[in-house]
């Protein structure tokens, strides 16, 4: 699983014109899965988006606070198209994902595990295969990228 996490103040979801979901401040995710990508990467990658110090503190030491300390919010946002290879031509390849009911119930086991492990009022969702808008204002701007291997462990780059 691959994931692009962005410290956000706001950000939302359209879809088909219809606001779907929003937020404070707090992260926006932006998740992608991948072939061979098990329950365990999805919640891997769940806790670690949920314990990542993207804040300050009160005294202003840098990085201390995760969005729990901060009691923000978060999106998840299924994206397969981080998972593309640009390696030939100028046309994107896909297949570095998973596609159709797979890449749903993993996606879903990852946004389920985000819930579980904070309070799930506050973690919302897109629509998982919709043409989405995504808004945000960045926060920063801070963003990171995250993966997760099939062996569960986080490998950031």
């Amino acid at each position: 699983m691959k994931a692009i996490l962005q410290r956000v103040l706001s950000a939302s979801v359209t879809v088909d014109q219809q606001l779907v979901s929003s937020i404070g401040k707090g992260i926006l995710v932006f998740a992608a899965v991948a072939p061979g990508d098990t329950e365990k990467d999805a919640d891997a990658l769940a806790a670690k988006v949920l314990r990542m110090r993207l804040w300050d503190d009160e005294t202003g030491g840098r990085w201390r606070h995760n969005v729990q300390d901060i009691s923000g919010e978060v999106l998840c946002v299924s994206q397969f198209t981080l998972l593309a290879s640009t390696k030939k031509g100028s046309k994107p390849d896909f297949h570095g994902a998973l596609g159709g009911d797979q890449a749903k119930e993993l996606y879903q086991t990852f946004f389920s595990k985000v819930q579980q492990g904070y309070d799930a009022s506050k973690v919302k969702d897109g629509v998982f295969q919709a043409m989405m808008e995504v808004a945000l204002v960045n926060d920063g701007p801070v963003t990171l990228v995250m993966s997760v291997g099939p062996s569960g462990i986080i490998d950031e780059k």
